[in-house]
C-alpha cells in the first residue's frame, strides 16, 4: 500500500461541482469540498483481498454481535429505551433488509484490518466513492483498475429489496439541516440508485414527514409504505414520534432497518471484544474505559483510514463492494477528512 502524487485534472473543480449538482437537483457548491487529488493510493490485489476478507469477516461478527444482544436481551448497555426493544427485536428476527454499511479500517497494508467503527446508518463520502473516484479512474488514469463495485451492487441491492418487499415506490428522507449539502447529494444518489433498479423514488426532508392519525404520509398527503432514511435511529428514538415510527402497527418499511441501531452503537466495540477476545481484526475495548486506539497509519505525513463498505447481495447478505481512503492531518480522523482516490495493481 502507497500514497503516490498524482496531477490534478484540468477542471476538476468543475467536474466535482457537475457531479454534485446531478444529484442534489440544486447548485451545493460545498457538497464535495473534502476531494483531494493531487494523491492517490496504491493497493495491490493481495491487499484487496485482505480488506475484503477483513471486511467479510468483521460484517458477519457485528451482525452477530446483533442477535446476541437480542438473543441476552442486553439492550440497557446500548442505550436503547424499553418501549423500543420490541421493534427491534421484530426486526432482526424478521430479517429486515439492509442496503448498505461502511466500515472504517485501521490498514497499514502490513498488519491485519482493525475495526475503527461501524458506519451502519450514515456512512460518509459515498458519492466519492462510489461515483467520484471511478470518474477520476476513467479520466485520469484509464489503464488502472480499482476496487470499486458500489454503484452496479446498490442498484442490484434496491432491486433485491424491492423484491423482497414487494413494493416499487419509495420514499428517501434527509435532514435539510445539514447547510453543507452532503447529505442532500447522498440521499440524491441514493434515490438514483434506487431508480435505475426500477423503483419509483420520491425525495423529502425528514421534516416533511407527517402523521395523520393512522399512518405516515408524505407533504403531499401519500402514505409512506417504504422510507429509505439519511437519518440515524439515534435520533428518532429521542424524537416525539419515535414511538410511531417503531410500533407494530405502523406499516412502515424502514431502511436501514431498526436493527441497525445496535452496529451503530459504541457500545458495539466492547462487545465484539467480549465475543472475539484477542481476534487480529478488532482492537481491545472495554465497557466504560477508553478504547485502545492506536495513532492511525501516517503516509507522507497524513494520517489515513480505509472506508470499507459492504452492500446487500441477492441473498439480503452484505458482502464487500469497495473501499475509499480518507485523511486527516491529524493522528486520529477529525470530522474535517480529505477524500483521496485509489488504484488497484497487480
Amino acid at each position: 500500500m502507497q500514497r503516490i502524487s498524482s496531477a490534478p485534472r484540468a477542471g476538476w473543480q468543475d467536474i466535482l461541482r457537475e457531479q454534485a449538482l446531478v444529484y442534489a437537483e440544486a447548485d451545493v457548491p460545498q457538497a464535495l469540498r473534502r476531494w483531494d487529488e493531487s494523491a492517490c493510493y496504491v493497493l495491490t490485489l493481495s491487499e484487496v483481498r485482505a480488506l475484503e476478507a477483513a471486511t467479510e469477516e468483521l460484517h458477519g461478527l457485528c451482525v452477530a454481535a446483533a442477535r446476541h444482544v437480542v438473543t441476552n436481551a442486553r439492550w440497557a448497555e446500548f442505550g436503547i429505551p424499553d418501549w423500543a426493544a420490541p421493534a427491534v427485536r421484530r426486526s432482526l428476527a424478521s430479517g429486515a433488509p439492509s442496503l448498505y454499511g461502511c466500515l472504517d479500517l485501521w490498514y497499514d497494508g502490513r498488519s491485519p484490518p482493525k475495526l475503527l467503527e461501524y458506519r451502519a446508518e450514515t456512512p460518509p463520502a459515498l458519492v466519492e466513492a462510489a461515483i467520484c473516484q471511478w470518474y477520476w479512474l476513467e479520466q485520469a488514469r484509464p489503464a488502472q483498475d480499482q476496487w470499486n463495485q458500489l454503484h452496479e451492487r446498490l442498484v442490484n441491492g434496491w432491486y433485491t429489496i424491492a423484491g423482497r418487499l414487494g413494493e416499487k415506490s419509495l420514499h428517501c428522507g434527509w435532514s435539510d439541516a445539514e447547510a453543507t449539502g452532503v447529505d442532500r447529494v447522498t440521499i440524491g444518489y441514493l434515490a438514483e440508485t434506487a431508480r435505475q433498479a426500477g423503483l419509483s423514488v420520491r425525495v423529502l426532508p425528514m421534516r416533511a414527514i407527517g402523521w395523520d392519525g393512522a399512518r405516515f404520509v408524505d407533504d403531499r398527503g401519500e402514505p409512506i409504505r417504504t422510507c429509505f432514511k439519511l437519518y440515524p435511529w439515534s435520533w428518532m428514538v429521542t424524537e416525539p414520534y419515535g414511538p410511531l415510527a417503531l410500533n407494530q402497527n405502523t406499516a412502515v418499511n424502514w431502511l436501514e432497518p431498526a436493527w441497525k441501531l445496535l452496529l451503530a452503537s459504541p457500545a458495539l466495540h466492547p462487545l465484539l471484544w467480549e465475543l472475539n477476545p484477542g481476534h487480529p481484526n478488532l482492537l481491545p475495548a472495554a465497557p466504560d474505559q477508553p478504547r485502545e486506539v492506536p495513532p492511525l497509519p501516517s503516509f507522507d505525513g497524513q494520517s489515513v483510514a480505509v472506508s470499507s463498505w459492504v452492500v446487500s447481495d441477492t441473498a439480503g447478505r452484505g458482502r464487500p463492494a469497495g473501499v475509499g481512503f480518507r485523511e486527516s492531518t491529524g493522528p486520529a480522523m477529525a470530522g474535517y477528512a480529505r477524500f483521496v482516490p485509489h488504484i488497484v495493481t497487480s
